[in-house]
């Protein structure tokens, strides 16, 4: 089986002299198809600059990052916004919707930027808000949606191009319990589907529902197949 996500050996560093700061240090992560991680550690442990790199949102300074078999790390910056918008799904703890937009056309927008036919966004999107459970919603605007709804647009919006890997940065982190956890349901369902999800999270509750955890500290990987079950043998600083 073919990873999904390859890192070798990636350092980032940010700044130079008595100012560098080491983010990530050889940090060696493997993801194959069809899982569930969560990556968790204490603040500063650098797995939000991890989760940035996997995202080809920013380059790591060395190393290598195989992205379903191609070395991203070495494409150039329209190459790297190619391979965000088609092979790529983000979902982040601000839901980023545009408010002038309905729901529908919110789904719609990364469709656009990959050359989509107008029927077949239209149609894509509805199929991906209905796979979210907004099937009743789709001409509402943000403004008339709940936080939880919001969210579920974003989803939608993020797995509407057919990503290989979904990315969630603290995805629940505006949200009470209870839509928590039905946002929660939403990614489960999606993995179970067959999408790679990948979730950054401080919520321990949260990485429970995953299939396996990263741990990061002092900007390395700890342990990368930490059990869910397992979790508190780790000690989590906000």
């Amino acid at each position: 089986m073919q990873p999904v996500i390859r890192l070798e050996h990636i350092f980032k560093t940010y700044g130079a002299g008595d100012t560098e700061v080491r983010a990530l240090h050889d940090v060696n992560l493997i993801v194959n198809a069809g899982e569930y991680c969560a990556i968790m550690g204490p603040s500063g442990s650098g797995k939000s600059t991890a989760m940035n790199v996997i995202g080809c949102l920013d380059r790591p300074t060395s190393g290598s990052y195989y992205l379903d078999g191609v070395d991203v790390a070495r494409l150039s910056d329209p190459e790297l916004a190619h391979i965000r918008n088609r092979n790529l799904g983000f979902v982040f703890q601000q839901f980023h919707l545009l408010a002038q937009l309905s729901a529908l056309e919110n789904v719609m927008l990364p469709m656009v930027y990959a050359g989509t036919p107008y029927n077949e966004r239209k149609e894509r999107a509805a199929e991906a808000l209905t796979r979210v459970g907004l099937a009743n919603r789709l001409n509402n605007r943000p403004n008339q949606l709940s936080g939880g709804q919001q969210q579920r647009v974003a989803i939608a919006r993020a797995i509407v191009n057919r990503p290989v890997l979904l990315l969630a940065d603290e995805p629940t982190g505006a949200l009470d319990s209870q839509t928590t956890q039905e946002v929660m349901n939403i990614f489960s369902e999606l993995n179970a589907s067959g999408i790679t999800v990948i979730m950054v999270t401080h919520e321990a509750e949260v990485a429970r529902l995953s299939r396996r955890i990263v741990w990061f500290k002092d900007g390395q990987v700890v342990n990368d197949h930490l059990a869910p079950q397992d979790l508190a043998q780790m000690t989590v600083t906000v």
